[in-house]
């Protein structure tokens, strides 16, 4: 007996799931491989989606993920908060391989993102202006979207426009 593929063709239900989770992120699950070994290391950052769109975040160079993103700028994000109450397996969540930029400080691109999370962030004024501290925006590459129980979904970048 063949077996049934998991992964359901992209509707418009997938297509808005994923913009809703992305659109709503405050933080994300950060999956990146450390340097020396190769292992994959897994730790939370700040999230936020800029008018422009760019998914992005704000990340120092005092933590590991820095180092291994410097060394290998390809990650892994997961998006998506299980509620309260139930079983986490069954609320919405995404996987997103990204490339990752490192975002010139003085670029307009920079300014431009510096007063985006200043502006939805206002307690990072307390240490977005040190030296260790950078933005990297994740470039999509693929999107595994799981809208909930038995809801897999293989998405392409484009989706999230």
């Amino acid at each position: 007996m063949p077996k049934t593929d998991p992964i359901r063709p992209t509707d418009d239900e997938a297509r808005q799931t994923a913009r809703d989770l992305l659109a709503t992120a405050t933080f994300a699950a950060l999956g990146v491989l450390a340097p020396a070994t190769g292992a994959p290391v897994v730790t939370r950052v700040a999230l936020a989606r800029t008018n422009d769109g760019a998914i992005t975040s704000l990340i120092s160079d005092l933590s590991s993920h820095t180092v291994a993103l410097r060394a290998n700028p390809t990650a892994s994000l997961l998006v998506g908060a299980p509620a309260d109450k139930g079983d986490p397996l069954t609320h919405p969540r995404m996987s997103i391989a990204a490339r990752v930029e490192f975002i010139a400080r003085q670029s307009d691109e920079g300014i431009r993102t510096r007063e985006y999370w200043l502006k939805h962030r206002p307690k990072s004024k307390l240490y977005i202006d040190f030296a260790d501290f950078h933005f990297v925006q994740f470039a999509p590459l693929s999107i595994a979207l799981n809208g909930g129980f038995g809801k897999a979904y293989s998405l392409t970048p484009d989706v999230l426009n």
